[in-house]
């Protein structure tokens, strides 16, 4: 064996990574002065890539497979090398393995409020939460934007950036939505693809992606909820006379078998409740219906009022703002005045909704 040839076996090396976490995302092949040997095997196994660092310079990406490091299987290093030794000299670089596959489980979440309009209960406030997954879509865009010189990089130095960008987006797609607050939990799907798609560009400039998103709940502010309930124990009560009656029989039935109910005194209770059922059952209709309450008349329309004055139209002012109006100066009998239902303007001292907020001058004193 000459010398070039136990040199070239001495250089020889195998270049590798196995992962043994869950959150690693990009690790460095550490080597003393980071010298790599000529000739060095190279494995990269599936859900990883590998990224090969010469001089500072990002010389290649590596998928999965078995490599030879020679220059004749790597032609960038024929222009950042040159190889004029008797012997394969080793050459300083570093290769960064980069985790490939889907990083799930992840959670994302509101950590404020969101204020949204909502057509049946108004301005509401609103939280969500749920999951995500994401994976290096783009390994040379990732080591250059993100990781830089890290030699492990872990999947919570990037998670905290990319619930912030989902949060923003939700918030944009759900104020836009329309969607009211009760239907939302049957629009879920639709929002989390929505949600997806909108994100995709910003974490393409990253070099990643992200596969599945998902929303696994959207809460109201306890005040509504609250609310909500009330209305779905309203409905679940149905008729409230009846369920006066049942509440009653109930409560009797209660006393009635409580053995520390007082003794004549749960009695009493009871019979009284009983007499009370029974004047209530008498005074309702043949058939038991209690007889329906007239409506309430609606309340009646006030008008509005527009001013045109110099040429330009104001209000609407409501009849109370009109009077002061009047006693401030801004409002004279030939003011020029318009509401809904009126043939025209008119002048206001021949409206008779507005003629007696102008003060009727008194008749002179009597004589002494």
């Amino acid at each position: 064996m000459g010398i070039f040839d136990f040199l070239t076996g001495e250089f020889i090396d195998v270049i590798h990574w196995t992962d043994d976490t869950r959150d690693t995302m990009v690790w460095r092949f550490e080597r003393e002065d980071h010298e790599i040997k000529y000739g060095a095997k190279l494995t990269v196994r599936e859900g990883q890539a590998a990224v090969f660092i010469h001089e500072g310079q990002l010389a290649d990406v590596f998928s999965p497979g078995l490599y030879m490091l020679e220059t004749n299987n790597m032609p960038i290093m024929t222009t950042l090398q040159h190889w004029d030794h008797g012997f394969k000299s080793p050459f300083k670089s570093e290769i960064y393995f980069i985790n490939t596959r889907r990083f799930s489980n992840l959670k994302w979440g509101t950590k404020n409020p969101i204020l949204l309009r909502d057509p049946e209960f108004g301005p509401t406030r609103l939280r969500a939460f749920g999951t995500y997954t994401v994976k290096v879509g783009d390994p040379a865009i990732f080591m250059r934007e993100i990781v830089g010189t890290d030699g492990e990089f872990t999947m919570d130095e990037i998670s905290f950036q990319i619930r912030n960008i989902i949060v923003q987006e939700f918030s944009r797609a759900i104020s836009s939505s329309g969607i009211p607050v009760l239907d939302m939990a049957a629009n879920t799907a639709d929002l989390g693809k929505v949600i997806g798609t909108a994100i995709e560009p910003t974490l393409k400039q990253y070099g990643l992606s992200i596969p599945e998103l998902y929303i696994e709940n959207i809460s109201l502010p306890p005040a509504v909820e609250e609310a909500l309930d009330k209305r779905t124990s309203m409905g679940l009560a149905g008729d409230l006379n009846k369920f006066t009656q049942y509440s009653a029989a109930e409560a009797m039935t209660a006393a009635a078998n409580n053995p520390n109910g007082g003794g004549e005194m749960g009695a009493g209770l009871g019979m009284g409740m009983g007499m009370a059922m029974a004047n209530q059952m008498a005074n309702q209709g043949p058939w038991g219906a209690s007889p329906a309450a007239a409506a309430p008349p609606p309340p009646p329309v006030e008008h509005v009022w527009h001013i045109a004055k110099g040429g330009e139209v104001t209000g609407p002012f409501s009849k109370a703002k009109m009077g002061r109006m009047v006693s401030e100066g801004d409002l004279g009998r030939d003011t020029m005045v318009w509401t809904q239902g009126q043939d025209g303007w008119m002048r206001a001292e021949d409206v008779s909704d507005l003629v007696h907020l102008f003060t009727v001058l008194p008749p002179p004193p009597p004589e002494a």
